[in-house]
């Protein structure tokens, strides 16, 4: 079957732009906007329009993603081979941007039904959930977990969403006054307190670096019908844990099951946002529509958390600009500094982030795809910055500082409060987030046909002439839905339970 060569579609984003991407693969000899294809260029991938000097900017999206390591011609494929990344001074135009948004009134805004905490706030979804202290008690937390699921006892209890265990792999050979301790701590207790959460049991081993006992008094954490704790080196032992541990569980069924969902303003949603797996559409399809949502989120009084920020490096002067004020943006500029010292401490730099998949997907540098990603952002002006697993104060649009690993930044989301989340990608992440639904939003059409039982919404169809504006109502309507009790595909799927990952920092002894 010969391949066309004419009228292969692409896009081209903003008309300083000396790349355009291919919607269809282009072949070589293919004419594409007056210029012959010199070489294959993949859907997703770039084909230079002017002749680009070594040294010189490649642009996309009208910003910088990289500079050509050698002279790139019209019509070459622009990618790993001719550009490289090094360091350029960006105008950060502090608050330049900011403005006041419009807020609807309560009375206007859009309403979901959530369940109602004793401080306020509102749950998307009912849990009780089985934590611990230390990795020396997950297998003790998981035992409890399937021996409640095999009683059956659940089907009497319609309004809790599941009994999860959230094990991690840390807790002990620490410094008990460091920085990942303290990171550690903040994140039990976000997860403890997130409202999604009806009640929660902690386990601990006993001899380990993180003391519950400790824990709770730095939290003013009293022992109730919605929180227990036990150590299994005082209970006598594994059998006598798991025994106490499924009672404790039962107890708290009762209770957690009187939560019934109530009609509740968008303004208590909390929305995560997270990319993984990330391709060339991912900046131009599903990242701006969920932008848009956000856009909408806000305007109905919620809150939408944009984090991993080595995945905003090269267009934190995109967000800085439209900072609150100028302290806002620079702590948002310290955040990047830290980030690339670490990098550098490690071996590493900011330019390794993009993976393999991500390079096959189109995307050629960390800036491209950072570029991409900050548009999940929406327009509004950022409200706050954040670090890892802090609680989130602020109304609006803020941004988190974690890692561009996925479960590991959407753990510090959740622990920050966020109820709701979604999560863009292109190559077709398998992802789910416990307690916090997550909503994934396919990027191409190729893509979400392939993987239609993970993914939501398909963003692919923004290339053939839906608007993001449609879109993103589109995925506003559907984070009401789920927030209303609406399962998403990664939740009939049972993912979840293994994605509570708290970002380990400093030494491990």
């Amino acid at each position: 079957m010969s391949e066309t060569l004419s009228d292969p579609r692409s896009v081209l984003l903003h008309a300083s732009d000396n790349v355009i991407v291919a919607v269809d693969s282009i072949p070589p000899g293919a004419t594409v906007r007056g210029i012959t294809a010199k070489a294959r260029i993949h859907k997703g991938h770039k084909m230079a329009t002017a002749p680009i000097a070594e040294g010189a900017p490649v642009l996309k999206f009208g910003q910088v993603i990289g500079f050509a390591s050698k002279l790139i011609e019209p019509g070459d494929w622009v990618h790993e081979q001719n550009v490289a990344v090094h360091d350029f001074a960006r105008d950060y135009k502090f608050a330049e941007g900011a403005r006041q948004e419009l807020i609807l009134p309560v009375e206007q805004q859009a309403t979901f039904q959530g369940f109602r905490r004793a401080n306020g706030k509102f749950g998307t979804r009912n849990y009780v959930a089985i934590m611990t202290s230390v990795n020396c008690s997950a297998t003790a937390a998981r035992f409890i977990a399937k021996e409640v699921e095999r009683s059956g006892i659940l089907d009497q209890f319609p309004n809790v969403d599941g009994v999860i265990p959230l094990v991690h792999g840390t807790g002990c050979a620490m410094d008990t006054h460091g920085e990942g301790y303290e990171v550690l701590k903040r994140t039990q207790w976000g997860y403890a307190a997130n409202p999604n959460m009806a009640a929660v049991l902690m386990v601990g081993l006993g001899c380990e670096a993180f003391q519950i006992g400790k824990w709770k008094e730095a939290y003013g954490i009293v022992e109730s019908d919605a929180f227990r704790s036990m150590v299994i080196q005082d209970m006598g032992g594994t059998r006598k844990t798991i025994e106490a541990g499924v009672q404790a569980v039962l107890d708290m069924l009762p209770l957690a099951n009187k939560s019934v969902r109530e009609t509740v303003p968008a303004s208590e949603l909390m929305l995560a946002l997270q990319c993984g797996g990330s391709d060339g559409y991912s900046g131009i399809t599903a990242n701006p529509a969920l932008g848009s949502a956000v856009d909408l989120l806000v305007k109905h009084g919620g809150t939408a958390i944009l984090s991993e920020t080595p995945e905003i490096y090269g267009a934190e002067h995109l967000l800085t600009y439209r900072a609150a004020d100028k302290a806002v943006g620079e702590k948002l500029v310290d955040l990047i500094h830290w980030w690339e010292d670490y990098a550098a401490r490690n071996g590493g730099e900011m330019n390794n982030n993009p993976s393999p998949g991500n390079k096959a997907g189109g995307l050629t540098t960390i800036l491209e795809k950072s570029l991409g990603a900050a548009a999940k952002g929406g327009t509004t002006t950022l409200r706050g910055v954040y670090h890892y697993a802090e609680p989130v104060s602020a109304k609006g649009f803020v941004f988190m500082d974690t890692p561009g690993y996925d479960p590991v930044a959407a753990t510090g989301q959740v622990a920050g409060g966020a109820n709701v989340l979604c999560f863009t990608t292109g190559r077709g992440s398998a992802y789910g987030c416990k307690p916090t639904p997550s909503i994934k939003l396919a990027t191409n059409t190729d893509m979400f046909k392939r993987m239609s039982e993970d993914m939501d919404i398909n963003c692919g169809d923004v290339l053939d002439g839906v608007s993001i504006e449609q879109k993103g109502q589109e995925i506003f309507d559907l984070i009401l839905a789920t927030a209303s009790g609406q399962k998403t595909k990664s939740e009939d799927l049972g993912y979840g339970d293994a994605e509570f990952v708290p970002w380990q920092l400093g030494a491990t002894m």
